[in-house]
């Protein structure tokens, strides 16, 4: 593929700053089609970001002859429908996260694509940024030693969702807020330690609004041998947002949506760094996208490792919504 010409499906607020210019400014790419249900709305985005086609239609988007590659940016209840439109057409998927509702879904959507022998990405974007990578390059070097664990803590203050009360809503989200944050973490987890393998927790709805999750809690073991635990709380009385990783001689300590990170020798010595996100924050996840598919690199972040994050998640609901 000399040139990746994209079609979204989906133009919404994620599209906005973090993914649609990243589509126009990444080498060897560009938008030239943008969708929306309401029509109208997703005339105004192509009016306001120079993208020269805009449709009501997901169909006459997918069938456009100009777009050689789509981007699902709608919410998960629908990624699996237009993934599929996408692969029958012969067309490249990259898929906002978390991928699906479930791993049902996920394991569809990349039959699908196999298939139809077209690449399948999922927007896990923290696989491209410079801190998850140097906080990568620091676990390869053995800086803290052999790792032993991962403890995650995230918590949050009850909030309105009534903007995108979607969010809120297992038929169009899978879940509650548990799935839509925590699927970062659990990705950027994979990503630096390896797959996840056994998984027990438990999830409440402790707060009493509302019909999901607000509090999960898990204890499982990667593949390696690493052992994790974690707890996502969204009625607590702060907000903490920490991931540790521990390791025989240091631990490395790490926000999963901030640039701050620590590292701490066996002596107790701290050294912080603090790595700023780029202005548009997919750009680095979709250039690989973009280089993978016009031969010349490799995307971290595919169908098959989104799927994983899936299955974790889908195991830790499991009894709370009774899959």
């Amino acid at each position: 593929m000399d040139k990746v010409r994209w079609g979204i499906i989906g133009c919404g607020d994620v599209t906005e700053v973090k993914s649609g210019p990243a589509l126009q400014k990444a080498e060897g790419s560009e938008l030239v089609a943008v969708m929306r249900r309401n029509g109208a709305l997703a005339e105004d985005y192509a009016r306001r970001h120079g993208v020269p086609k805009w449709y009501d239609d997901a169909e006459e988007l997918i069938s456009d002859p100009e777009v050689n590659a789509v981007y699902v940016a709608t919410p998960p209840g629908f990624h699996h429908a237009y993934t599929l439109l996408a692969a029958k057409a012969g067309k490249p998927v990259y898929v906002e996260k978390p991928m699906a509702r479930n791993h049902r879904e996920c394991l569809e959507m990349i039959a699908a694509c196999e298939a139809a022998g077209v690449p399948l990405f999922v927007a896990y974007y923290r696989r491209g940024l410079e801190k998850f990578n140097e906080i990568k390059r620091l676990l390869d070097s053995g800086v803290i030693g052999d790792v032993r664990f991962v403890h995650s803590s995230y918590l949050q203050q009850q909030r309105s969702y009534e903007v995108e009360p979607w969010r809120v809503q297992p038929e169009l989200s899978g879940g509650g807020l548990f799935v839509d944050l925590a699927s970062h973490t659990l990705d950027v987890l994979d990503y630096l330690l390896g797959p996840i393998g056994e998984v027990k927790g438990f999830a409440r709805n402790q707060a009493g609004r509302g019909q999901v999750e607000d509090i999960v809690t898990t204890s499982y073991a990667f593949e390696s041998g690493v052992m994790g635990t974690g707890v996502w709380s969204f009625s607590a009385h702060k907000h903490e947002d920490r991931n540790t990783i521990v390791g025989d001689r240091g631990a490395i300590t790490f926000s999963t949506f901030s640039g701050d990170l620590q590292v701490e020798d066996a002596e107790g010595n701290v050294h912080s760094l603090n790595i700023p996100n780029p202005p548009h924050v997919q750009q680095p996840l979709i250039q690989t996208v973009v280089d993978e598919l016009r031969g010349v690199g490799l995307c971290p972040s595919t169908g098959v490792s989104g799927a994983r994050t899936n299955r974790v998640m889908d195991e830790l609901l499991r009894d709370f919504y009774r899959m």
